[in-house]
């Protein structure tokens, strides 16, 4: 089966981890031909080009810049992407036939592009759907409700929905939000499919982690609280530096670690403040990550108060397979907080419920045999709902029965 995955995020090898690069590699292992189109940005000054390795197609898109840059060519490049993709198919693809494409959002500008292979190909189109765009712009008020750009934006939402055979969600809250809001969705096209990964134990010993401890200052008579990853307006993360502030437990000391566009405004407060129990990092390689991660005791997921959509931030697995407790202080329509409780591993508050968050750390550090429990339960809810195995399957079967 040959499948093409369009992408926004730049892919380079599917040797490097991550919930996309993981399920395709489970693809190529299972004999499948896998063929990628990711971008290659403005900045980066490259002509689109076309790169075989270890056994996949991978056509990097000259594209504008799409991260980290003004909301005018980000907006622009959001939309020309398509084009550019189309044209580029058409040039490096005219000879393969594709079985099923696989794309997620955001972005929810591909339509032109799977439209042209459905038709050509006879393919079948899966979304893996991430982000619920335009409703989350207007969340963040980054779009104006009503507003010409965000009507224009809903047609493209719904024009993908209508030309996606399946569309996988993240979470049961994700699914009913989709048929909720979109009723002419048929519910048999809508199906669970989180975020998945390949998992590894990952083993490192006392001594290992003490050392990692000691190469970022970090304490090791304490229980770290790590908050890893996108930091942004989305992650809603004044309640972190509140957080940070609130706390006197004496045997917390939280990390904050990753880039976004909060985070000259996280390090001014650091700057400012000067915490004695937080540190502050730059975003690290991913292998340099895992380490660090895997030297830290507690999971922070935090997602904006005002979000109407039901985020299920893909962190979770990275600290599931750490085997670390999580505390996820969210808005009340994601269900990620009730995921975690149920299963045992942690505790869910609501974004800016300060008493909450302070009982729930209290509780996390005052009770040695609960958390290692709570650890226990971490890595057995990662294997029984989020491998990529299960992800791989639900497609498949969705080919086997067209």
């Amino acid at each position: 089966m040959n499948i093409l995955f369009l992408t926004l995020v730049k892919i380079k090898s599917l040797e490097e981890r991550g919930i996309y690069t993981d399920l395709l590699r489970k693809f190529r292992e299972e004999g499948h031909e896998v063929f990628v189109v990711s971008p290659s940005e403005r900045r980066d000054k490259k002509k689109t080009f076309l790169l075989e390795k270890e056994g996949v197609s991978i056509l990097n898109v000259r594209t504008f810049n799409l991260q980290k840059t003004n909301i005018v060519e980000k907006g622009i490049g959001t939309l020309a992407i398509e084009y550019q993709y189309l044209k580029a198919i058409k040039k490096n693809y005219s000879t393969v036939k594709f079985d099923l494409i696989l794309y997620s959002t955001p972005p929810i500008t591909f339509s032109k592009v799977i439209s042209f292979v459905k038709k050509r190909d006879n393919a079948y189109a899966y979304l893996l759907l991430k982000d619920i765009f335009p409703q989350n712009a207007v969340d963040m008020k980054m779009l104006k409700a009503g507003s010409l750009l965000h009507k224009m934006f809903e047609k493209k939402e719904r024009r993908l929905y209508e030309l996606s055979d399946t569309i996988g969600c993240m979470s049961e809250a994700n699914k009913k939000y989709v048929l909720t809001h979109n009723p002419t969705v048929a519910p048999k096209k809508v199906e669970i499919n989180p975020n998945s990964i390949s998992a590894i134990t990952n083993v490192q010993s006392l001594e290992e982690n003490q050392s990692i401890k000691a190469k970022y200052e970090l304490p090791l008579d304490k229980k770290v609280f790590v908050y890893g990853g996108n930091l942004g307006k989305p992650q809603g993360l004044d309640f972190l530096l509140e957080t940070i502030t609130a706390t006197t437990n004496p045997k917390v000391f939280f990390l904050v670690v990753g880039s976004g566009t909060e985070y000259k405004r996280i390090f001014t407060w650091f700057q400012t403040n000067k915490p004695k129990n937080a540190l502050l990092l730059a975003g690290l390689p991913k292998l340099d990550y895992d380490m660090l991660l895997n030297a830290c005791d507690v999971g922070l997921i935090f997602l904006h108060k005002d979000f109407t959509i039901p985020n299920f931030p893909s962190r979770l697995l990275s600290y599931l397979e750490m085997r670390m407790p999580v505390i996820a202080a969210t808005d009340a329509n994601t269900d990620i907080g009730i995921v975690i409780e149920k299963n045992k591993c942690g505790y869910s508050v609501l974004s800016g419920d300060s008493l909450a968050m302070q009982n729930a750390i209290d509780v996390l550090v005052s009770n040695e045999n609960d958390f290692a429990q709570m650890q226990e339960n971490a890595w057995n809810l990662l294997l029984q709902e989020y491998t990529v195995d299960d992800s791989y399957h639900l497609i498949k079967n969705k080919l086997k029965n067209v």
